[in-house]
């Protein structure tokens, strides 16, 4: 849309309050950019100006007179006269035209849109003018602002030409979600591309990227012009003080995995082995405690081998305790290794849970592991299902909302079948790729503590 340019320029007259707009452009940047950029860098691209060629091939009149904005609160009389003014000014108005073209019928062709200066404050589509612009757009625009925002944002702050080829996977999750704006939640579906390829191809075609595929069905980044105009001339928005307190306090708390250590309790079968010791039926133990509970009996009670220090005589408390009824009359000797493995084998296990910034909690049992499965759904489609997160401190909610953003697929957070107070997350399709990235590289959870990553898609095939 052309719009009269915001900027004006004094002309040549001799009254000093002489003043109109004199330039006719187009935005190049939001409104919502240029207020982030704080008015500063090309806020309009300039299409016929003031004394221009197109300007000299017509009538070449002057601007119209305009009175300069009275800041002071007027008294009644000058009121009436701005009034008296009022249809003045609008005349003036009407006669700044744009003769580009040959004139039709003999009528002249007036610039499209074309507005007096009262009707444009009003019109919610002249940018600069309008207090709040975002209220007059839709939802699927605002989308596109603000996809586009984020994608100049991203190549020109957080790719680099080492980073090249780039999936276009990647790109989405881990570099365009993150310039998002603190309290704004970007979703390429509410936009008018739909898709991230379509939006990407725009991009190629303005040749600002250059996107091609590598492998069969998956596309990547491989080049980038990072002196196109759209990227220099882009300003990277700051960001509002409450977005920089939110993330100072991450900065300051961030997620951190647990501290998982096995521990080991002693059963009734076991404890007379343990009494001595001074522990009872129900002690939670290390191993590293088990292990010298076990090397301080044997000592006190003479069961090393005299002839060979490695091997330990079985008394019949350590008969019952750890070895099978088969072996009681058989085995009379065992090595130091196998005599401590078989005691910790038939203990209890237990583990010990302890979150940065708060006491340990211990629990018996063994800690169930983040279990991903793949299921069928109606049509034959296949859903992700991610269980066991809260064992970790994990909010089912927050990866839901997480996942939804990087694999821009719907998710869902429900009760776990069979497990009390435990909730599950669901994401349409196979995102077993996407899990473990978030789990592994951002959560840093170790590995043994999750199973079914092997069901990832490989490479090349569909999901």
């Amino acid at each position: 849309m052309r719009i009269p340019s915001k900027a004006s320029r004094r002309t040549k007259s001799a009254d000093p309050r002489e003043l109109a707009p004199v330039a006719i452009g187009v935005a190049a940047m939001s409104t919502s950019e240029m207020l982030t950029s704080g008015l500063k860098g090309r806020g309009f691209s300039v299409l016929h100006t003031y004394e221009d060629h197109l300007w000299r091939s017509g009538d070449k009149s002057s601007p119209p007179f305009i009175a300069p904005l009275t800041l002071d609160p007027p008294d009644v009389s000058e009121e009436k006269g701005s009034v008296q003014a009022g249809p003045a000014l609008q005349d003036d108005m009407k006669r700044l035209t744009l003769e580009g073209k040959e004139e039709e019928n003999g009528e002249d062709q007036q610039m499209c849109g074309e507005k007096t200066l009262p009707e444009a404050s009003e019109d919610p589509g002249v940018r600069g003018l309008n207090p709040n612009p975002a209220d007059s757009k839709t939802l699927q625009e605002q989308m596109d602002e603000l996809l586009q925002q984020c994608f100049l944002h991203a190549l020109k702050c957080r790719i680099k030409k080492t980073d090249l080829p780039l999936l276009t996977s990647t790109f989405l999750g881990s570099h365009v979600f993150s310039c998002c704006p603190e309290g704004r939640q970007l979703d390429i579906k509410k936009s008018s591309y739909k898709k991230l390829s379509k939006f990407l191809q725009q991009m190629q075609q303005e040749q600002i990227i250059q996107v091609k595929e590598l492998s069969k069905g998956v596309e990547s980044i491989v080049a980038v012009d990072w002196k196109h105009p759209r990227i220099t001339s882009f300003v990277i928005p700051e960001p509002s003080p409450t977005s920089q307190t939110i993330q100072e306090g991450s900065r300051e708390q961030p997620y951190h995995p647990p501290d998982i250590k096995p521990l080991y309790c002693v059963p009734a079968s076991m404890s007379l082995l343990f009494q001595e010791s001074g522990h009872k039926k129900g002690s939670i133990l290390e191993g590293g405690e088990v292990r010298m509970i076990i090397i301080n009996y044997a000592k006190k009670n003479d069961l090393v081998d005299a002839d060979n220090k490695n091997l330990v005589h079985l008394d019949p408390i350590l008969c019952d305790c750890i070895l099978e009824k088969s072996e009681q009359h058989t085995v009379m000797k065992l090595p130091w290794d196998s005599l401590l493995t078989r005691c910790l084998e038939k203990l209890q296990p237990a583990y010990q849970v302890t979150f940065p910034g708060q006491e340990p909690i211990v629990k018996k049992g063994k800690i169930c592991p983040i279990d991903i499965t793949l299921a069928q759904r109606a049509s034959n489609k296949k859903v992700t299902v991610v269980r066991n997160l809260e064992a970790y401190g994990l909010d089912p909610c927050t990866v839901a909302a997480t996942l939804q953003q990087r694999c821009q697929a719907s998710t869902t957070v429900a009760p776990a079948p069979g497990a009390k107070d435990s909730l599950q997350v669901q994401i349409q399709g196979n995102q077993v790729h996407h899990l473990g990235r978030l789990l592994l590289e951002e959560y840093q959870l170790p590995r043994k503590h999750i199973q079914g990553l092997e069901k990832a898609p490989k490479p090349g095939k569909k999901k």
